[in-house]
């Protein structure tokens, strides 16, 4: 079965695929987990799901909400929201890897199909100024996936980041907010279209968010080149401050093709670390997630609406 490339319904993602920032950065843990240490990981993102049904509950429309987060923690919250038909998706990356590999080797595509997410999902990290040896390999890979997920009608999103190369950075003094602005808007255009010519057909672009609605407008053509016309972008919040979400949100939903968001640890980190610290009960840090989540759907919306 082959399927034609692309998704356009909105699509509003609460992204808790997190797993060693989950167990260094939230639990302070390294090495091989123990199953009680695994059970409190699970636990803290069943959390998070619980903000997210909270908030479908309180308005978010369902045909919206959707949910990223893991099989090795978050398989029974998968099957459960397919059981509600929510929109899913489920990483295939190994996390924390400069390089794109397969989280379960040679048995990715089982693994797939066990859990049978609405999307499969990778986080690349891809300078199309970089290491061209690397960026081969990791276009060998996703050639790869691409080709399985074409042939099994299965959804693709592609989670781009552009990690500055030290040259890219000097040339703005250091300042990570001017690569931001100046240098990283053209470098994504640069690594969607080398990608694409490797073979590599996402369905959805997760894409890192740009200031300037002439810079979102030029990634849609990118992603659209070439009868890819129904593929769809989103925004991430990549742990930004609520203000630069906010921004980026704003920038996003004005512009024809991006299609919704993906925010994550600005969503649900301050509650987790709460519940955790006992400042929080449980159902304080689920209305807080629910809370936060229920604010980016109701901007990109209304900002969309208006635009």
């Amino acid at each position: 079965m082959s399927k034609q490339v692309g998704y356009t319904r909105p699509l509003y993602i609460l992204p808790f695929d997190h797993r060693g920032s989950f167990e260094k950065d939230l639990f302070g843990w390294k090495g091989e987990l123990s199953s009680e240490q695994t059970a409190k990981i699970a636990d803290a993102k069943l959390l998070v799901y619980e903000g997210l049904l909270k908030a479908v509950h309180d308005g978010v429309p369902k045909e919206r909400a959707a949910l990223l987060v893991d099989e090795q923690f978050g398989a029974a919250i998968l099957h459960d929201a397919h059981d509600r038909e929510l929109t899913t998706a489920c990483p295939v990356e190994k996390s924390g890897q400069d390089e794109f590999d397969f989280e379960y080797g040679e048995a990715f595509a089982s693994h797939i199909e066990a859990i049978n997410p609405t999307f499969c999902k990778v986080l690349v990290r891809y300078n199309p100024d970089g290491d061209a040896t690397l960026n081969a390999r990791q276009d060998e890979k996703l050639r790869r996936l691409s080709d399985y997920l074409t042939q099994t009608g299965r959804l693709f999103m592609f989670e781009l980041l552009v990690p500055a190369e030290a040259a890219q950075l000097e040339g703005v003094g250091g300042d990570k907010a001017r690569y931001d602005r100046e240098v990283r808007p053209a470098l994504m255009e640069r690594a969607i279209e080398a990608l694409q010519d490797a073979g590599v057909q996402p369905d959805v672009w997760k894409v890192e968010g740009v200031d300037r609605a002439e810079d979102a407008a030029k990634l849609v053509a990118v992603a659209r080149r070439d009868g890819r016309e129904n593929v769809g972008l989103i925004v991430l919040g990549r742990g930004q401050d609520e203000a630069h979400v906010q921004a980026w949100l704003r920038v996003a939903a004005g512009v024809p093709g991006f299609i919704g968001f993906a925010v994550g640890r600005t969503t649900f980190d301050e509650a987790l670390k709460g519940f955790l610290a006992g400042d929080l009960s449980r159902l304080e840090a689920e209305l807080q997630i629910a809370g936060r989540y229920r604010e980016w759907a109701d901007l990109f919306g209304a900002a969309q609406a208006g635009a």
